[in-house]
C-alpha cells in the first residue's frame, strides 16, 4: 500500500515539529508539507491527511480550509467550543466522506486516564481535577482537563449524583478554581513541566487518585499516528481519540 501523504499545520511549533519527525520516521506515512503562521495553505501540498497543531484563534479557519478541499484532518489544537464544533459539523456535512478528529490529548495513557475516571465517577461523592503544564501554554484549563471534567459530569448525572459537595461561600480570588460541567478544575503552570493531570476522587475514609504524566512530547506521537491512519475510516466529526481505540 502507498504511504499516507501528510501535511502539518503549525510545523514550527513544539508539537508540530515533533509530529513532522514522527511522520518522517513512520514507514507508512510521508511528510509532504509543512505550514505555519502566515503561510498560504493552498492545496495543502497534496496531502491525504493534515495534522493541525496551531493556536485556538487560528485552528477553526485552518480546519475549514482542509475540509473545503476534501482533506481529512487530525486536530490537536484545543479551544473547540460547542459552537465551533457545531459549525464544523455543518462544514463537514457538506463534504461527505471527510473525517475530522478533534483530540484533546493523544497520549494513550492520558486517554486511559480519562476512561478510568469516567468509570470511577459514579462511585464517589467528591471529585476534582488538577492539570499541570509548562508556563508557555496559552489556554487554561487544558483541553484534556475540560474533556475529563465533561466525561465525569456526564457519568455523575447518569448515576443520579448531585453537585460535588463544597461549603465554600467566600472565594473572591478564585482559589477554588474553575467549574467545568460542575467539576472543580485547577490549572498549574510551572517551568520544567510538559503535560500532567490527576483526578482525585473522595469518599468516606478513602481517596482514589488517577494520574498521568507526559515527560516528553514524543509520548503523544503514537496517538497522532493512529489518528492519521484511521481518520479516513471515520467520516464526520469525532471528538476524542478513544473512539478510534475502542474505549468510548
Amino acid at each position: 500500500m502507498s504511504a499516507i501523504k501528510v501535511s502539518v499545520i503549525g510545523a514550527d511549533g513544539r508539537m508540530g515539529s515533533e509530529v513532522c519527525r514522527a511522520v518522517e520516521a513512520a514507514a507508512d506515512t510521508e511528510l509532504v508539507g509543512r505550514f505555519d503562521h502566515g503561510d498560504d495553505l493552498g492545496d495543502l501540498a497534496g496531502a491525504d491527511v493534515v495534522v493541525e497543531f496551531s493556536v485556538p484563534d487560528a485552528s477553526a479557519a485552518n480546519v475549514a480550509h482542509c475540509v473545503e478541499r476534501g482533506v481529512h484532518v487530525v486536530v490537536g489544537t484545543t479551544g473547540w467550543s460547542e459552537d465551533k464544533l457545531a459549525t464544523l459539523r455543518d462544514q463537514v456535512g457538506a463534504r461527505p466522506g471527510v473525517g475530522v478528529l478533534i483530540a484533546p490529548n493523544f497520549a494513550i495513557g492520558a486517554i486511559l486516564m480519562m476512561s478510568f475516571a469516567q468509570q470511577a465517577a459514579r462511585f464517589y461523592e467528591s471529585v476534582e481535577v488538577v492539570e499541570l503544564h509548562h508556563p508557555d501554554k496559552v489556554d487554561a484549563p487544558s483541553g484534556t482537563a475540560a474533556r475529563t471534567a465533561s466525561l465525569i459530569g456526564a457519568a455523575r448525572r447518569e448515576a443520579g449524583l448531585g453537585d460535588v459537595p463544597d461549603a465554600t461561600t467566600h472565594d473572591p480570588d478564585g482559589a477554588r478554581g474553575a467549574r467545568v460541567d460542575g467539576i472543580p478544575v485547577h490549572a498549574l503552570r510551572l517551568r520544567g513541566l510538559v503535560a500532567h493531570q490527576e483526578v482525585l476522587f473522595g469518599g468516606t475514609g478513602e481517596l482514589l487518585t488517577i494520574r498521568h504524566d507526559s515527560f516528553d512530547r514524543v509520548s503523544f506521537m503514537p496517538g497522532v499516528l493512529e489518528g492519521v491512519r484511521k481518520v479516513a475510516d471515520h467520516p464526520g466529526v469525532t471528538v476524542g481519540l478513544e473512539h478510534y481505540l475502542g474505549l468510548a
